[in-house]
């Protein structure tokens, strides 16, 4: 009997033996992409402190080549055309563009976790279902920023930029085509993203009015309304948030207004062109721009929010309690977000934007 029983344990112990060695090895790990050496990142000029990018380096050994453009549309047009980038940051309104011209990757979820720092709000949104190709990066309001100690009464309203008094004291961004025209509606009390011709009709008359009121502000700087507000050689201009800080530094007559009409909401976004030749490391890159202390970093620098939720602790107190940064929801409440055109709608405000700058002052 116990013979029978050594035996019956050496066959199951055979058999098992066996059956280990017949059996797949368990799949190995996929090795990860080799790092590429260089990310070329594409954006405004001074939005992206250095210092997060020296960081990024010195943590995975990638040099961050900072390349940077002065309008949206013009970044677009750079992408289409088949420049490469790796890391783009484009207005949300521009991407369903892009995706039907097949000019954006996907982004792959599992190389960047830290998308759950996300605010909900700002997921899974229209211009972008399941955010498949893009990770939101900052927002906020364009309005007027005025020299409240130069103005002859309250400035209140996107309708004061055409006040005669004004005349050659008024700036609005050339590159800005799109809110330029969406403001001019806002004016006339219709739809910052309307598309209905009769109404845009009105917009381009009104608009053709506001060419001799106004100066562009790239003739002064590329990048702010600051210094021809602190220096008085303007009044008043379309603007935004870091437009006022910068300027309220020199001079405390600078105050920002967001307009009785309503004011425009904007939002950038991070992508990755469909041609990038470094998409895994592009990825990597997005997911250190989304760990809670690098997005404060951001914003302590450029004074824009971004939809990072675990980011709050870290942002300068003085910066997260400014409702010029963060505005209140009552002063939103008009407010409209710019959002994408459809095809005829977009050859129309085209159609507009070329009548007004080839008609003279």
């Amino acid at each position: 009997m116990m013979k029978n029983l050594t035996l019956c344990a050496i066959l199951a112990i055979l058999t098992a033996v066996l059956l280990s060695a017949c059996a797949a090895p368990p799949p190995a790990k996929p090795t990860p992409p080799r790092l590429a050496k260089e990310l070329v990142f594409y954006d405004w000029e001074d939005d992206m402190p250095q210092e997060v990018l020296d960081d990024f380096k010195a943590e995975y050994g990638v040099e961050v080549k900072y390349v940077t453009y002065t309008a949206s549309e013009e970044a677009m047009e750079n992408i289409s055309r088949g420049q490469v980038y790796d890391v783009v940051v484009i207005e949300s309104r521009l991407i369903p563009i892009l995706v039907a011209e097949r000019q954006l990757a996907e982004i792959d979820s599992r190389n960047v976790p830290n998308r759950k720092n996300i605010s909900a709000n700002f997921r899974d949104l229209a211009y972008d279902p399941e955010n498949k190709h893009n990770v939101p990066f900052n927002w906020g309001t364009t309005g007027l920023v005025l020299r409240s100690d130069l103005v002859k009464q309250p400035i209140t309203r996107w309708a004061d930029l055409w006040d005669p008094r004004y005349a050659g004291k008024v700036g609005i961004w050339k590159g800005q085509s799109r809110e330029i025209i969406s403001l001019t509606l806002k004016s006339l009390g219709y739809s910052a993203n309307s598309e209905k011709p009769a109404e845009l009709q009105a917009a381009l008359k009104r608009l053709l009015t506001l060419k001799s009121n106004v100066v562009f502000l790239e003739d002064f700087d590329p990048v702010t309304a600051a210094p021809p507000l602190v220096e008085g050689r303007l009044v008043f201009a379309m603007g935004y948030a870091a437009d006022v800080l910068k300027a309220r530094e020199k001079n405390a007559s600078i105050s920002y207004v967001l307009p009785e009409e309503g004011a425009l909401l904007w939002g950038d976004t991070f992508v990755i062109p469909a041609n990038s030749p470094n998409k895994y490391t592009a990825e990597l890159f997005l997911n250190f721009i989304l760990r809670p202390q690098v997005s404060a970093k951001i914003t302590n620098y450029n004074f824009y929010p971004m939809p990072n939720d675990a980011a709050a602790p870290f942002i300068d107190p003085q910066i997260l309690n400014d409702p010029v940064i963060f505005p209140h929801a009552e002063d939103l409440r008009k407010g409209e977000i710019v959002l994408p055109l459809g095809s005829q709608g977009q050859k129309l405000y085209d159609s507009i934007w070329e009548q007004f700058l080839a008609t003279g002052n």
